[in-house]
């Protein structure tokens, strides 16, 4: 089983924002970063979602998957399996599309001290696009 961390980090609402993703499976970790474009905080952390989703389908297709995120709405509505809120639909249908390529991924709410590495990496993206020079 994979141990998936995401998090998102936004400058306004919406605003720039980046995507951080820790993979953890035995005792080996890896960690990405995704510049996202313009999306609100919330739209963020389902594109984080979907990130993650999508390097481990390139790696790990067929894995058992916990993806785990400090975001309530996003771990609450794929844990229903329904949203109200129209600007998530879409990205709430590609995530299910991308579930299919794992034999089971379950979501687990965690604390943000639990995240502080995909807290960190989401940052530091953020930072490094929006101040290109502090490379």
């Amino acid at each position: 089983m994979l141990e998936v961390y995401t998090d998102a980090a936004c400058s306004g609402e919406p605003g720039p924002s980046a995507a951080g993703v820790v993979i953890k499976q035995n005792q080996k970790t890896e960690e990405y970063q995704f510049y996202l474009g313009t999306w609100t905080n919330h739209e963020a952390e389902f594109l984080a979602i979907i990130h993650a989703l999508q390097v481990c389908r390139e790696k790990y297709s067929g894995e058992i998957i916990s993806i785990r995120s400090d975001s309530k709405i996003a771990v609450d509505t794929m844990d229903k399996r329904y949203t109200k809120n129209q600007k998530f639909v879409p990205l709430f249908e590609k995530i299910m599309k991308l579930e299919e390529n794992f034999s089971y991924v379950f979501y687990k709410w965690i604390p943000d001290k639990q995240n502080k590495n995909a807290d960190r990496l989401a940052r530091e993206c953020l930072q490094t696009k929006q101040n290109p020079d502090q490379q």
